[in-house]
């Protein structure tokens, strides 16, 4: 069938519109009646010939029955129904509704967009204010500063007969403490602000590094070359790697990444990859690579509309993440540690074991993924120094199925988690009572 599987709904709702019965409709596309029955119920599939010929006969634009706009609404209207707790007779008349009424469809589906984007916000906010550690720093500041000036104040309220030397030291420390005050509030200020604009280069350093490699696609071309690559000139006056840290971090991902590059050349790793598809083992055996190194290739490839969409996390020893290729369905915290469950934190029990899973998000519209995990030391082995260990997982969406028994539900941190119940979790969720799921 041309366009979705909507046209036949579509067709049904436009010639209703117009008032003609469905026999004539048939009779003038030259289809039997019966035929064109099935077609509206979304039943037999029309061809492109037939479909011209109806909308000829409707005297509508062939684009008007192609839309191919809806599954996006389908998604959107699917959750709004799941936050509504609708009944499954509803929401099996879902398409029904959007073939029917498109209009107020659009208006359910950016209205669910701005509910989910509001969401969002408020999740990160509450993650930011419980785990970033810039906002407890700044605020002792700011109450230390608060106190000092309250305590000068008083004294030199109190104290009419205060002798002349003293009153200065007291005034010069009004005079600094309230400095202290008016910069710890604007630099407070002027780090929430950057929340919304994240190029004024005043987010943690992390989040500089995940923004510019954003912008790049998570390709650097640099790396590709055999020689190595100007660190310095490929990070400076980026506009996202607005601090030192920020450009330390890249200049060292660079330097990664070609190693990386250099070990799976782009040409035979992307015909591998084609051959094999999302199979880190097989790639590994191929160039006979060490499997965190595939998983950090794969993810770093330049995007290609034939191969999966892929998300990478990793984390060190601690298990605080240190780079975030978010992937769509799959909620990733911008603080602090991920799901306990997770496949990446399994892996750092058990360095250099692969690991694959089957994952479930918590999600009201509950997505698959294939999860495929290791740890490995990081850097040459030493006698005379710690082991240092670094953990991937790649994420990649499973094949449309029903949900096995074997897949294991996750959710993006115990703080903005659904699910209630989870013998993993650590800390009470904010969503409790609103949405979780039993």
């Amino acid at each position: 069938m041309p366009g979705s599987r909507l046209i036949g709904t579509r067709i049904r709702a436009q010639r209703l519109s117009r008032g003609l019965r469905q026999a004539d409709l048939a009779r003038a596309v030259q289809v039997s009646p019966s035929y064109l029955n099935l077609i509206e119920h979304n039943r037999r599939n029309a061809g492109a010939e037939l479909v011209s010929a109806i909308a000829r006969a409707l005297d509508v634009a062939p684009d008007t029955l192609l839309d191919g706009r809806e599954s996006e609404t389908i998604e959107a209207a699917r959750a709004a129904a799941a936050a509504a707790a609708a009944s499954a007779a509803d929401l099996e008349r879902i398409e029904e509704f959007i073939g029917r009424f498109p209009g107020w469809a659009d208006v359910l589906s950016a209205t669910q967009a701005r509910i989910e984007e509001l969401e969002a916000t408020i999740v990160a906010l509450s993650d930011r204010m419980a785990h970033d550690p810039f906002l407890p720093e700044a605020l002792h500041e700011i109450l230390s500063a608060v106190t000092a000036v309250q305590s000068t104040a008083v004294i030199l309220a109190d104290d009419e007969a205060l002798p002349p030397e003293w009153s200065r030291k007291f005034h010069a420390n009004l005079l600094a403490d309230s400095g202290r005050l008016a910069d710890g509030a604007d630099a407070l200020v002027s780090y929430l602000d950057a929340s919304a604009a994240r190029e004024t280069g005043l987010a943690a350093p992390q989040e500089e590094l995940e923004a510019w490699l954003e912008r790049q696609g998570y390709h650097i071309a640099a790396a590709e070359d055999p020689a190595p690559p100007d660190l310095d000139a490929l990070v400076q006056g980026r506009i996202e790697l607005a601090s030192d840290a920020a450009r330390s971090l890249a200049r060292a991902w660079i330097a990664r990444a070609h190693a990386d590059a250099q070990a799976l050349p782009l040409a035979p790793f992307t015909a591998a990859v084609a051959e094999f598809g999302i199979a880190p083992d097989l790639l590994a055996a191929r160039f006979d690579a060490p499997l965190d190194r595939v998983l950090r290739r794969l993810a770093s490839l330049p995007p290609d509309p034939e191969r999966p969409a892929l998300g990478l996390v990793l984390c060190d020893g601690s298990g605080t993440l240190t780079l975030r290729r978010p992937i769509d369905g799959f909620a990733l915290p911008r603080f602090g540690g991920g799901c306990p469950l997770w496949p990446l934190y399994q892996a750092l029990r058990a360095p250099l074991r692969p690991i694959r899973a089957e994952l479930v998000t918590t999600a009201r519209i509950a997505h698959r993924f294939t999860a495929f995990a290791v740890a490995a030391p990081r850097g040459p082995a030493r006698f005379d120094a710690p082991e240092v260990i670094e953990a991937a997982m790649l994420l990649t969406p499973a094949a449309a199925a029903p949900a096995t028994p074997a897949a294991t539900e996750v959710g993006p941190s115990c703080r903005i988690c659904a699910a209630a119940g989870c013998p993993a979790r650590r800390e009470p969720s904010i969503l409790s009572g609103a949405g979780a799921k039993p």
